[in-house]
């Protein structure tokens, strides 16, 4: 026998073999759901509530601390654009670190930062400082927000692929994403209530350090897998943004090209709709004062699209587990129109003694948007196979389209001789537009979700159970037959 002959012999052999062990695996494969998931998610939904409160802290009582610590009003825009410039390098050094530490050091390295960031700008409000003294600090207090703060929002795919199955990924997903929102809302509405300034940051320091422990409850991953994907590691951001390009990468990480046009329009499109919310957060007051609406006003406002939002993902997310499941492209294409259309709708409706439309608008926005955030990340989950690789590229265009949203918008208000004076009509129009050209794209989405594809076939042959809750999870836990489990 030639040696050609023989490599193709040991080929067909290697294949064979090959075929055979992946057979075996489907037959023999195991998975769990552990009620510990629940402690764990529990622990970053509060993190993310109150991680997501420095950013938009000052939006509704800019007037306020303009004229109580004697800083600009683009300097207090900049409280909030600091954030956004530091979160971009962040998000994307957190699947690395993630990766290296595991998923629950990563998170104290969350909760550590919004301790150290709320106890620094608690410092920039001592009366003695100059108003250059104090914004330094208060400003570097917002860098240390801004290491806290994108942890917990790009783990949250990551956990919720790691501890639950395909009837509750979608809905941990959406709990952990809109609770930075909702940390945003409760901001808003808080924000305002105080007396001063100062101690309005002195009460933001005391919620920081009271809920920085519930990090204890936050696992790295369960002895056993609850799906297919949950236990694999994810791949690294560098092998993902080369399936991208369409570069060589190993088997399970390469992106046809179809699917690399629906991530790159996902991230066109949920950088565009969650910079276009966060930055009417942070302006929210310099665009509602010249109308002659109150800085609680505004406040209640923002709290609006947040929480209408809030109560239509909660209702909605279940279904996507459980009804829906294979319609997360098509949800896309219905909800993105009626968002543009709300942010669009600004442009006339921003206008004195027109509050009611206005609550109705920011409802009709804020129930949308919400509902399709835990919608746009899982489907980057699907379509990339990449949970944190996705969730941390998708969250860096944000900060990256935020950052230029506010910047422009800062730079379109009207001058002291404007009808009425300083106000926003401009940067309305800015975004209004903005918003619906780059909502059409929607339409190409194919949105194929092979992730859940693969999941439901290992998981056809497979069994799976559920374990009580543990007073503690160990690492050293004996399991029967662990021949028949798949690890992290």
């Amino acid at each position: 026998m030639s040696s050609a002959v023989k490599e193709k012999v040991a080929e067909v052999q290697i294949v064979v073999r090959t075929v055979a062990d992946v057979s075996q695996m489907e037959e023999t494969m195991q998975y769990r759901l552990y009620h510990q998931r629940f402690l764990g998610l529990a622990g970053f939904i509060v993190l993310n509530i109150v991680s997501g409160w420095p950013r938009p802290w000052f939006g509704s009582i800019a007037n306020q601390a303009s004229s109580e610590l004697g800083y600009t009003l683009d300097r207090i825009n900049w409280l909030g654009n600091i954030m956004t410039c530091t979160c971009m390098p962040v998000v994307l050094a957190i699947p690395a670190v993630a990766t290296r530490f595991g998923l629950r050091r990563t998170c104290f390295i969350g909760a550590g930062s919004m301790v150290v960031a709320s106890w620094i700008r608690y410092a920039g409000t001592i009366r003695s400082l100059s108003s250059n003294q104090s914004y330094a600090l208060v400003i570097f207090g917002q860098l240390f927000s801004a290491i806290s703060q994108p942890v917990f929002l790009v783990l949250a795919p990551k956990y919720s692929e790691t501890w639950f199955d395909l009837r509750g990924r979608t809905a941990a997903t959406m709990a952990i994403a809109i609770a930075n929102p909702v940390g945003g809302a409760i901001a808003q509405l808080v924000s305002s209530r105080f007396s001063s300034v100062r101690q309005s940051i002195f009460g933001l320091a005391i919620v920081s350090t009271v809920i920085a422990p519930f990090v204890l409850l936050i696992g790295d991953a369960p002895p056993t897998p609850p799906t297919y994907s949950g236990s694999n590691k994810s791949p690294s951001l560098l092998v993902l943004l080369r399936a991208m390009l369409g570069k060589e990468t190993t088997p399970e990480s390469h992106m046809e090209p179809r699917e690399r046009i629906d991530f790159a329009v996902l991230l066109l499109i949920f950088g565009t709709l969650v910079a276009s919310s966060n930055a009417f957060a942070l302006l929210s007051g310099q665009i509602m004062a010249p109308q002659g609406y109150s800085d609680h006003d505004a406040g209640l406002m923002g709290a609006t699209l947040l929480l209408c939002g809030i109560a239509a993902a909660v209702v909605t997310a279940p279904l996507f587990d459980r009804v829906f499941t294979s319609h997360l492209a098509s949800t896309m294409k219905i909800l993105i129109p009626i968002i543009a259309g709300g942010w669009f709708s600004l442009i006339w409706a921003v206008r004195p003694h027109n509050t009611a439309a206005l609550f109705g608008i920011m409802a009709a926005i804020g129930a949308s948007s919400l509902t399709l955030l835990p919608v746009a990340l899982e489907l980057g989950c699907e379509v990339t196979r990449n949970a944190q690789g996705s969730s941390a590229l998708l969250w860096f265009i944000v900060n990256l389209f935020e950052i230029t949203f506010v910047q422009a918008q800062g730079a379109l208000r009207a001058g002291i001789d404007g009808n009425p004076p300083l106000n926003m009509r401009r940067a309305l129009i800015f975004n209004g537009a903005f918003v619906v050209a780059v909502s059409l794209s929607v339409f190409v989405i194919r949105g194929k979700q092979v992730r859940k594809e693969l999941d439901e076939r290992m998981q056809r042959n497979s069994r799976q159970t559920e374990v009580p809750l543990q007073p503690v999870l160990r690492t050293d836990t004996i399991i029967e037959n662990p021949e028949k489990i798949i690890s992290v």
